[in-house]
């Protein structure tokens, strides 16, 4: 009989790294490569200007790996001449993560009284409405937008289009 224990270091887990760096051409590709070309593939990606007088971005990546994968990545990011900081919110940091989703839902008669029931639940807001569909705006963490797409999809989903993760730090300390 074989030993099938699993390693801790062999569970592979999500992460959310956020990485600030130079506004400049060519960094986000950069960054994006030295994930992927290791073979590991990239979830979630966000990035916007976080302060124009430093030129600095911030870039938000969920992916997903092995304690020993995450670190290896982390060291690599931190290595980059254009990178000021890494910080990894699925570790010891205490982060807040919130995505964006716009969710349009087709239907008429009970599925769409269903919809409108649900979206109230989620607190997700009808930004369009016609006849027979509604796009509906949802806000919070990644598992409650998961959640509410797959509590449309019997009601009538259509289409869904979402921002990619943005994170925090809690508390009065900047990352």
């Amino acid at each position: 009989m074989h030993d099938t224990k699993v390693k801790l270091s062999d569970v592979v887990e999500r992460h959310t790294l956020t990485v600030l760096v130079d506004n400049e051409a060519g960094v986000l590709a950069r960054v994006a490569g030295l994930i992927s070309g290791r073979g590991y593939n990239i979830e979630s990606l966000t990035v916007a200007e976080v302060d124009p007088t430093a030129r600095t971005s911030r870039i938000t990546i969920v992916t997903s790996g092995t304690p020993q994968v995450i670190e290896q990545i982390e060291a690599q990011l931190r290595r980059l001449v254009v990178t000021h900081k890494v910080t990894n919110w699925t570790g010891e940091q205490s982060g807040i993560e919130r995505e964006m989703a716009l969710v349009k839902v087709a239907g008429t008669g009970e599925k769409r009284v269903e919809a409108l029931r649900m979206a109230d639940a989620f607190r997700a807001r009808p930004v369009d409405t016609t006849q027979a569909s509604f796009v509906f705006e949802i806000t919070g963490s990644p598992g409650k937008i998961d959640s509410f797409i797959d509590l449309m999809r019997p009601l009538g989903l259509v289409d869904i289009a979402r921002t990619g993760v943005a994170a925090l730090n809690r508390g009065p300390e900047a990352m």
